[in-house]
């Protein structure tokens, strides 16, 4: 009996986890770009029931502790890209391009390559960039509302130093408690669970500057993490089959506004972990616990998203920035972890952070192609002949340390 628990257990503290640590990105970013508050509780309802069908379906199938989820990161990239030309409707086109894209790079390979070819510090890059603007808010939180902010933030801290994994949710939970002291009237919103379902449309600047950005970022911040994760804890992911699953329930649940469903990487280790159970081939048990756990929590979405319209935006915004702020940390290490790429992956999340829009389409995409073009530039240049190589006492020709770093191929 005991050990059969010890994985039910282990999925539900990975729904728990999952489900309070980044919600609050979810909702800031279907908001962010045009959602009104039930269209927001209903593009959460659908991710949660998305994540929660494919993670039984994958686990049920697979025998593997296949921990499925929305892709934070994407959330994150709504948020800094905000509004787009077309509104509400061309977001919704663009989560269902999204998800035909991870459904063509289940189906095609030479796809998922095509992703994999983009430099990793280039994508780590643009994936930093989008967090930044996002992790500043607990600071700008603090400065704004400091008697509701700094109780979160202490207890982020002290929970992170002590209980990691219970760090944003113990934040959260502050933040709910703060809410309720300091509201003075409801929430104008039905907190019953609603499906709001939206017609799609389709603009160059949604397809170019969202559709695209938030399908890279999906694939190389969740998906590819999600695989190494497992792969770490002996575990080979079916891939194919999990794109092809999670790119299915993302074109489904994009009327209804799910941005996008995806491998999980943050919580993944939770249910693949030994903490599971002892046994790898009775992990499997946990990740299916923890879809339907997750299913089960997203018929609370109005009651979050009511939660939310009570809160001051920036208070939600430093919760949800607490949430990013290891993803951020190991999304700079990976950026400028290769000299020869540090200066491209640089100029990469600058653009990308700074938020400009040009023609229509979001930083996100100029921060991807300004930094691919560097890294060429570079590349070009150390083609290019150089001086003679200086001669090493022994006779053998030496190469100059900053030679060496900026002809490292790519």
């Amino acid at each position: 009996m005991a050990g059969r628990l010890q994985p039910v257990l282990a999925g539900v503290v990975t729904a728990l986890v999952g489900f309070a640590s980044s919600f609050t990105v979810v909702l800031a970013g279907l908001r962010a770009v045009g959602a009104d508050p039930a269209q927001a509780a209903s593009g959460l309802l659908v991710l949660c029931l998305a994540s929660g069908a494919c993670a039984v379906w994958l686990g049920l199938r697979h025998r593997l502790p296949l921990a499925i989820a929305w892709s934070t990161p994407g959330a994150a990239l709504l948020v800094a890209t905000g509004p787009i030309p077309g509104g509400w409707p061309a977001a919704v086109g663009a989560f269902l391009l999204t998800g035909a894209l991870i459904v063509a790079a289940g189906l095609i390979p030479a796809l998922g390559r095509a992703v994999a070819a983009i430099p990793a510090p280039i994508a780590a890059a643009m994936l930093a960039g989008v967090l930044l603007p996002l992790c500043t808010a607990p600071v700008r939180a603090l400065v704004e509302v400091p008697r509701l902010a700094g109780p979160v933030v202490l207890v982020w801290l002290l929970l992170h130093r002590f209980a990691r994994r219970w760090a944003v949710p113990g934040a959260l939970a502050v933040a709910v408690v703060a809410i309720a002291l300091t509201t003075t009237g409801p929430a104008r919103l039905d907190v019953a669970p609603v499906i709001a379902l939206t017609t799609p449309a389709w603009t160059l600047p949604a397809v170019v500057g969202l559709a695209l950005p938030l399908f890279l970022v999906t694939m190389a911040a969740q998906n590819v993490p999600g695989t190494a994760v497992l792969a770490g804890f002996g575990y080979r992911a079916p891939l194919g089959s999990a794109l092809r699953v999670t790119g299915l329930a993302t074109v489904l649940g994009a009327p209804a506004g799910g941005h996008a469903v995806n491998l999980a990487a943050i919580t993944a280790a939770l249910a693949a972990g030994p903490d599971a159970h002892p046994d790898p081939d009775r992990r499997w048990i946990a990740s299916v616990t923890a879809g339907i756990g997750l299913a089960l929590l997203g018929l609370g979405a109005g009651v979050a998203t009511a939660l939310v319209l009570l809160s001051p935006p920036v208070l939600v915004e430093a919760v949800a920035g607490l949430a990013l702020l290891a993803a951020l940390a190991g999304a700079v290490s990976a950026a400028v972890a290769e000299p020869y790429a540090r200066e491209a992956a640089v100029v990469t999340l600058v653009v990308t952070a700074s938020g400009v829009s040009l023609l229509g389409i979001g930083g996100a995409f100029w921060g991807l192609v300004a930094g691919c073009l560097m890294l060429l530039l570079f590349r070009r240049a150390s083609a290019t002949p150089a001086v003679a190589a200086p001669v090493d006492p022994n006779g053998r020709p030496g190469v100059d340390a900053d030679l060496a770093v900026s002809h490292r191929p790519s």
